[in-house]
């Protein structure tokens, strides 16, 4: 099961097409929560979902400087991230092809997402995380009984150290570039549309590899297909100043590029210097008149804090959002809606939460 094309070496975004078909919902079929929409996948007929039940996540209301906002919590997965979505469909897949052993390459969240659905599935994974992923990020990985490699250096480190292996011939189940989790992602979407029994008027999101940002689109798209979105509710995608090459490259084109690096952010996962499907998000991203905005360190910081005292504990990359809603211009069409993205529980935090107050 290669991670990329044998003949071209390119990437296989362009089949991550999406159909919603929304009799599964009227008609009551029961699947494990995300999986009623199974139909939507793509999937072969014969295929058995592992499941752990992902999907289904709340959407918590507040008001945020005057602004409705809907909180959209991907945390509550089973493992904490919203990256269950998609690792639910690829090792459901994985599994129907009869794979035993995998590599992947993670930051923490979409590490710890593999390692638990491949248990499930009696899949042995190695992970290769930079030595600097959080310690709860890291023992989540090993709890569920995969191996973890620790690699020294910028996340891309442990990208270029997991290509090594895939060259050797392990199968690498990489949630960047395989496409088979967007449909996953798209589910967001469509609980929003039930949940809200409308359209969101703003959908505000962490960036970094892209996957979930492409899943929001596309199932957007597939919706306004069929008849149930008039329109494409403006996608904002989120980077942390300290890395920000999609908000760069999105701006100022070519010469953007230059102003790409790979700083330290406690948002550690969205640090992601070179997004794998870059040209396609950006091309994606300008066609539907999306934004991108980047933020501080000390908005991520503060983030964390004012979401807390909402009573919401996320980890820093989800914290990104806070910023952005606070600068949304007043004439953005309600609801708004910031999807969360992981969990505080999954990271170091008590330096970071001081912080705002020292």
């Amino acid at each position: 099961m290669p991670h990329r094309c044998l003949n071209c070496g390119g990437d296989f975004i362009h089949i991550s097409g999406i159909s919603y078909n929304p009799r599964l919902v009227e008609a009551g079929q029961l699947h494990s929560r995300m999986w009623r929409y199974v139909d939507s996948f793509g999937l072969p007929d014969r295929l058995s979902e592992i499941s752990l039940g992902e999907g289904s996540t709340p959407l918590v209301w507040s008001n945020v400087d005057g602004k409705k906002v809907g909180f959209k919590l991907e945390y509550t997965n089973p493992t904490g991230s919203f990256k269950d979505r998609g690792t639910s469909i690829l090792v459901s897949l994985l599994k129907y092809k009869g794979v035993g052993n995998v590599v992947e390459d993670s930051s923490g969240n979409a590490g710890a997402s593999l390692a638990a659905y491949a248990a499930l599935a009696g899949i042995k994974v190695r992970i290769y995380v930079p030595e600097y992923a959080s310690g709860p990020k890291q023992s989540q990985i090993q709890a569920y009984g995969a191996e973890i490699i620790r690699v020294k250096g910028p996340r891309s480190a442990a990208a270029e150290a997991v290509a090594l292996e895939a060259a050797k011939g392990s199968i690498y189940a990489s949630h960047a570039y395989l496409p088979f989790g967007i449909p996953g992602y798209a589910t967001i979407v469509y609980e929003l549309l039930e949940t809200i029994g409308g359209p969101p008027g703003v959908v505000i999101t962490p960036v970094g590899q892209g996957n979930l940002l492409i899943g929001l689109i596309l199932g957007c798209q597939a919706l306004i297909k069929i008849g149930l979105l008039q329109k494409m509710p403006k996608i904002i995608g989120v980077q942390s100043r300290e890395c920000a090459p999609l908000w760069a490259a999105f701006y100022y084109g070519a010469n953007g590029y230059m102003l790409i690096h790979e700083g330290n952010t406690i948002a550690e996962g969205i640090r992601i210097k070179y997004p794998i499907h870059g040209d396609y998000i950006l091309n994606l991203m300008k066609s539907i008149n999306g934004e991108f905005l980047i933020v501080s360190e000390e908005d991520i910081v503060v983030g964390i804090n004012q979401l807390a005292k909402i009573g919401l504990y996320v980890e820093p990359t989800s914290a990104v959002v806070w910023k952005a809603i606070e600068i949304l211009p007043d004439d953005y069409q309600e609801p708004i809606v910031a999807i969360i993205t992981g969990s505080g529980l999954k990271s170091n935090q008590t330096n970071i939460i001081q912080a705002e107050f020292t």
